[in-house]
């Protein structure tokens, strides 16, 4: 009699055998190398899968089965063997000598294109807006990259990259999108709304790269092929959504000084100004190969360029971006604007910064004029000099400086990134030139949810309620503030920890202050000891009154510890399981916070001791 669960030659697989299939299978059925199963898979986004019973061993590589018969049918895997047999004739024409042959090879490559690939993972644009983090991270880090032949990235490559990465911060800084940013150790993170989906990718500092070995650069190219056909066809979409022209045609003077972000700004805003352009058709591949159509091959390039100019104001003309941004923004519409774009438009609104020349260019000049500035540089290609009088700020980052203007404040960089994540113009006292700067706070943490406020973050906290408030900002709290805890709740000036403790310190300092006026009353009265401990109890209804009065402001925690101890005893194993989980998960985040206010304390014990 066979096994229970034999499975006799040639019968129909069933269970995980048949849903999932191992890489090594996988590229014998498809009849491919590793390095295009690799391809294949990053391009249309087939992951490996984690079966609950691997069947062949915990060492192996599964894959859906159905991925790889989709794969099996894709057009792309046969451009992929094309290209492949034309490499062989390539390498056999080198190793014959004949370099004729081999460059007239090389011209003929077959190509391929991800258009297709495109519309089949995002059907929708929503849909490619919310993956966009890791391909604004990845264009943006290869943007930096030096080009190194061995590791086969290219001059085009990079600039490619950069035009792509300069074009996304010019939309942002158009439509004034940009919410949150964050100086870490990594680079700059950033975070843009656009559509309704919040975006968020990083940006290495702009320093040497050294390229390390452990890193398959490969697969990173890969991702990176996806990417530029992705990001290509987002801005092409979000350009024609403000009226401009894509791809941009910039000013070559500016180019060639290395100014691109800034010729963009004066291209978005100068196209954005002008008439709305015809309704364009839903679909975002059929846009931009229409567009193509329409556009003559014959028309030499030189002549778009001096047409696109013509529509520009002098480069040389001082002003020249403040004037362009200042006409574009009186053409907005108020009216269809959120509450947070028109305040990050309104942030920096008629006021000039310059930038040194030692500060991170790229980083400021992207931020400042997505929150409503105007900025200039230390250079050739800058709308206006350092001895303009109209400078409010100027951004330096040595530790002294030598000549300076009465009339503009010298501050650090991270001034400008604080402003923005607090949208209030902070004061410039603890970021002046030479001075240690504030810490500087992320706003991707929420610090209520944490239950750590830090003491910069109150500090921000009671300058923006002065901001909105149009009060005094508060030092720290007072006696004169323990008056009344849970209006400074709700005004946001304290936090709930806060007010429970102010709440307490006022009960008992007005039970002390009822004691001593009734001893002076008994003092006064000539009461003695002895009737006075007969009195006891009505003193202690008199302290029950006053605690009755004051009992919406102490915290009651019993009540709510009895209510889950009874929720407990109706609980199934897993929910309790949970439960305790996340009790514990609470007293961690309490023993870290206590942690942290050990420290302060210590801190503060070491300065002044």
């Amino acid at each position: 009699m066979p096994p229970k669960h034999y499975r006799p030659a040639g019968k129909k697989k069933e269970g995980n055998a048949a849903k999932y299939i191992t890489r090594t299978k996988a590229i014998k059925y498809l009849q491919v190398s590793l390095r295009v199963f690799r391809k294949l898979c990053i391009l249309k986004g087939i992951f490996p899968r984690v079966p609950k019973k691997k069947f062949e061993g915990n060492h192996k590589t599964y894959y859906s089965t159905k991925d790889i018969n989709f794969l099996l049918h894709e057009p792309l895997l046969e451009k992929l063997r094309q290209r492949r047999a034309h490499e062989k004739k390539v390498k056999r024409a080198k190793a014959r000598k004949n370099k004729e042959l081999a460059e007239r090879l090389l011209n003929r490559m077959p190509g391929y294109k991800l258009d297709t690939l495109i519309l089949e993972r995002y059907p929708t644009f929503i849909d490619a807006i919310r993956d966009m983090d890791d391909c604004l991270t990845m264009v943006h880090l290869f943007a930096s990259l030096p080009a190194v032949e061995g590791e086969r990235i290219q001059v085009n490559r990079i600039h490619k990259c950069r035009r792509l990465s300069h074009e996304w911060q010019a939309y942002i800084c158009r439509t004034h999108s940009l919410r949150k940013t964050f100086i870490s150790v990594k680079g700059v993170y950033y975070q843009a709304e656009v559509q309704g989906q919040k975006i968020t990718w990083l940006t290495p500092h702009a320093l040497q790269q050294v390229l390390t070995q452990d890193v398959d650069f490969n697969i990173m190219l890969t991702f990176l092929e996806f990417y530029e056909a992705l990001l290509g066809f987002v801005n092409f979409k979000l350009y024609h959504s403000i009226n401009v022209k894509y791809p941009p045609i910039l000013d070559s003077r500016l180019e060639a000084l290395a100014a691109e972000l800034y010729a963009l700004f004066r291209y978005v805003a100068t196209g954005s100004a002008r008439k709305p352009v015809e309704t364009q058709t839903s679909g975002l591949i059929e846009e931009k190969k229409d567009t193509e159509e329409k556009m003559d091959p014959s028309v030499d390039e030189s002549e778009l360029r001096l047409a696109q100019l013509q529509h520009q104001l002098p480069s040389n003309e001082p002003g020249t971006l403040m004037q362009l941004l200042e006409d574009s923004n009186t053409n907005d519409d108020d009216d269809d604007e959120d509450p947070d774009t028109k305040e990050c438009r309104t942030l920096f609104k008629s006021l000039k910064f310059f930038l040194s020349r030692e500060v991170p260019r790229e980083a400021l000049l992207f931020i400042i004029p997505a929150f409503g500035g105007v900025v200039s540089w230390e250079g050739e290609g800058a709308p206006f000099k350092e001895t303009d009088e109209d400078i409010a700020y100027q951004i330096v980052d040595r530790p002294t400086q030598g000549h300076k203007f009465l009339s503009r404040h010298y501050v650090q960089p991270q001034w400008v990134f604080d402003c923005i994540n607090a949208r209030i113009i902070l004061p410039t006292d603890a970021y002046l030139v030479g001075m240690v700067p504030p810490p500087h706070l992320s706003p991707f943490v929420d610090d209520e949810a944490e239950g750590y406020v830090p003491e910069y973050g109150e500090t921000i906290k009671r300058l923006q309620t002065a901001a909105k408030k149009n009060v005094m900002p508060l030092p720290d709290l007072g006696n004169q503030d323990i008056a009344d805890p849970q209006s400074l709740l709700a005004q946001g000036i304290i936090d709930r920890t806060q007010a429970n403790e102010a709440a307490e310190e006022r009960r008992k300092l007005l039970l002390l202050e009822k004691q001593y006026h009734d001893e002076l009353k008994k003092e006064m009265s000539g009461t003695t000891y002895s009737s006075s401990l007969s009195n006891k109890n009505s003193e202690n209804t008199g302290s029950d009154e006053m605690q009755h009065q004051d009992e919406d402001m102490v915290p009651v925690s019993t009540e709510k510890d009895d209510e889950d101890n009874r929720a407990k005893l109706y609980m199934s194993r897993k929910k309790k399981g949970l439960f305790e989980a996340m009790e514990i998960s609470n007293q961690r985040k309490k023993s870290k916070v206590e942690l942290l206010k050990e420290r302060k304390r210590k801190a503060e014990s070491s300065k002044t001791g």
